[in-house]
């Protein structure tokens, strides 16, 4: 039983910036599309498994980027269910090019909520009976262990409110809201010059409809930075984000 998926994208002008490429949120977005395809064709997506109580929560994110798709670039996205692990399971994520080359991919976590109690609960044996069609871990993407570092300062931050328009189907903030507002506060130069190259992020708790939310920034060098997404109320934390990024080389300066 052949458990991936893949399909074809074209990039078009509300997923780019200013230069005209693919932004990373939006990338990432195409890339839960594939998924969420991948899981209705198998029976399994958030609509199946409502009778059961049960939805998927994305629980960790890496993201390595090699190039960005331009606009009306055409794209492959390849994903497909990657292990199961007592009460996470995995999935990964592959984007190339027309002609074949790795643009990015992607391993995440996920976990199953019970939608009542929204806690986390464990998987049903008629999503188990899968795990004998899961490639083996050497053809999967490696998996981060490691935690972040740990937030220690507040170099810069951004505040938001939770609108209905930034909810998803699990009634709590888009997790590619999460991502996008963390990288905001990121300095401005970098983001208008420089390249997301690397992202890992965690999640730890839902953002609901009308919470003030602080997105929080540490920098710890030029090119890498520690993110923090914490509600206003209290101060816990919503997600934690580790990103590094390429920045163009200054010009050369000569002299005579």
């Amino acid at each position: 039983m052949k458990l991936g998926y893949e399909e074809n994208f074209t990039i078009r002008t509300y997923e780019i910036d200013n230069r005209k490429k693919a932004t990373p949120a939006a990338l990432i977005r195409l890339m839960q599309e594939a998924a969420m395809q991948n899981v209705l064709k198998l029976k399994l997506s958030v609509w199946d498994l409502e009778p059961h109580g049960i939805s998927w929560v994305l629980m960790r994110l890496y993201l390595r980027i090699n190039r960005l798709p331009n606009l009306n670039e055409q794209i492959l996205i390849q994903t497909y269910p990657a292990g199961f692990e007592k009460v996470l399971t995995h999935r990964d994520y592959k984007v190339f090019d027309d002609q074949g080359e790795l643009l990015a991919y992607s391993s995440s976590t996920w976990l199953l909520m019970d939608t009542n109690t929204r806690r986390m609960t464990r998987i049903p044996d008629f999503i188990m009976q899968y795990q004998q069609y899961i490639p083996p871990e050497n053809e999967c993407l490696p998996r981060p262990s490691d935690r972040l570092p740990k937030f220690e300062h507040i170099d810069r931050s951004k505040r938001y409110e939770v609108n209905w328009h930034d909810l998803d189907f699990n009634m709590h903030l888009n997790n590619t809201l999460y991502i996008q507002w963390m990288l905001e506060a990121v300095e401005d130069h970098i983001l208008q010059y420089g390249y997301l190259s690397e992202l890992d992020i965690i999640f730890h708790l839902e953002g609901l409809w009308k919470e003030i939310i602080k997105s929080e920034l540490q920098k710890i060098d030029n090119q890498s930075f520690l993110h923090r997404l914490s509600r206003a109320s209290d101060d816990k934390e919503l997600a934690t984000m580790q990103t590094k990024w390429l920045l163009p080389q200054p010009p050369h300066s000569f002299t005579t």
